[in-house]
């Protein structure tokens, strides 16, 4: 029998690091490999997380890509390739050539559980390798599962073998409405998201159970276990829940989500980063630029300096008219009167409430 690996990677961000501290703390048994993929463009809190955890975990995080031209750091050696072309909404080359290139060379064609930390509340699947020997597992949510698995364990062509499966199982209880769940056809009425939302609430671990085996079945790479300790799983982490993995390991939250305060016009307010990845990702929102201009002016100046050719971080603005004073002060009012306009959201220390309407944005092989 195959060999399956079990990989995470390791972003640089809160979730990836808060799920690499619980899979060791609840599932020591399995032996996981870290890795990061490091564009050599992040902040310096990032390369400090990934130290400490390495520190906690015991084991090394293996650094992406391996490029054979040590004379340069990996975005540089791509912004060179691609002619100083800068990577943007519609043309993502940094996450294609840094991230999910890099991560599928890491793997090859070996049969490869990775796990991936997206979080309880959070309503978005993120990256899943079109690669049929990767299979992405989701610790953190109520369904560790990803939607292509969903989809066919649900499929109204599988009701028959899905019966079949809940058989075995001690239901309990709510063995007929179980049944009733699954017996119904998926239907406009009665969608796939509808009918595994029930059949989660009815039972977690039963729910797990029942496609482990359907997955017996398939070529997927947790066909190859006899078993998966991950089946029996039924915590949900949210947000607070990261944070407090986080400081209860003694890893510690990275620096740049700490809010800081800042006045204009008399009026206080606090900002901060809300992410992990590349220092000048065009992710970021106008305030989270304006922190770097005013935390980080070196780096700020470095993004600067790649905007050449018509070529600009943020769509009709360069960096340099952003940072006039007239335009910081635009982007801190505009900023507060959102803020002012969430006040109803709980107040977070890292002011992700604030920031929480894009946080899911962008590129999940980055952000995690």
């Amino acid at each position: 029998m195959s060999k399956v690996r079990h990989v995470l990677g390791i972003s640089g961000g809160k979730d990836s690091a808060a799920l690499a501290i619980y899979m060791k703390q609840n599932y020591p048994e399995l032996d996981i490999e870290y890795y990061t993929s490091d564009t050599g463009k992040e902040l310096q809190d990032t390369y400090n997380l990934i130290e400490s955890l390495e520190n906690y975990l015991g084991k090394e995080i293996k650094k992406l890509p391996v490029l054979s031209d040590d004379s340069l750091n990996p975005f540089d050696h791509f912004i060179k390739m691609y002619n100083g072309y800068l990577p943007g909404s519609t043309s993502r080359w940094c996450t294609k050539k840094l991230k999910l290139e890099p991560f599928e060379k890491f793997v090859g064609d070996d049969l490869v559980i990775s796990y991936v930390g997206i979080r309880g509340d959070e309503d978005r699947e993120g990256y899943i390798s079109k690669k049929s020997n990767i299979q992405s597992i989701f610790p953190f949510r109520k369904n560790i599962f990803s939607e292509d698995v969903s989809g066919k364990f649900l499929s109204n062509n599988n009701i028959h073998n899905v019966l079949r499966y809940y058989k075995t199982l001690d239901l309990g209880e709510k063995r007929e409405r179980i049944f009733e769940v699954i017996n119904e056809q998926v239907s406009i009425n009665f969608s796939q998201t509808q009918k595994l939302n029930s059949l989660l609430d009815l039972g977690i671990k039963e729910y797990n159970n029942a496609v482990f085996q359907f997955l017996q079945t398939t070529d997927y790479p947790i066909s190859k276990e006899s078993e998966f300790p991950l089946i029996n799983n039924e915590d949900i982490l949210v947000r607070d829940d990261i944070f407090k993995t986080l400081e209860e390991s003694g890893v510690g939250v990275p620096e740049y989500y700490r809010a800081i305060e800042f006045e204009i016009n008399g009026k206080k307010s606090t900002y901060a980063r809300s992410r992990s990845g590349c220092f000048f990702c065009f992710y970021q929102q106008k305030i989270e630029w304006i922190w770097l201009y005013e935390q980080h002016t070196d780096l700020f100046l470095k993004a600067m300096e790649y905007e050449k050719d018509g070529y600009t971080w943020i769509q009709d603005e360069s960096l340099a008219e952003l940072v006039q004073p007239e335009r910081i002060e635009k982007i801190k009012e505009e900023y507060i009167k959102r803020k002012e306009r969430k006040k109803s959201k709980i107040q977070s220390p890292y002011l992700l409430d604030i920031l929480d309407d894009v946080e899911g944005e962008g590129c999940a092989s980055c952000f995690i």
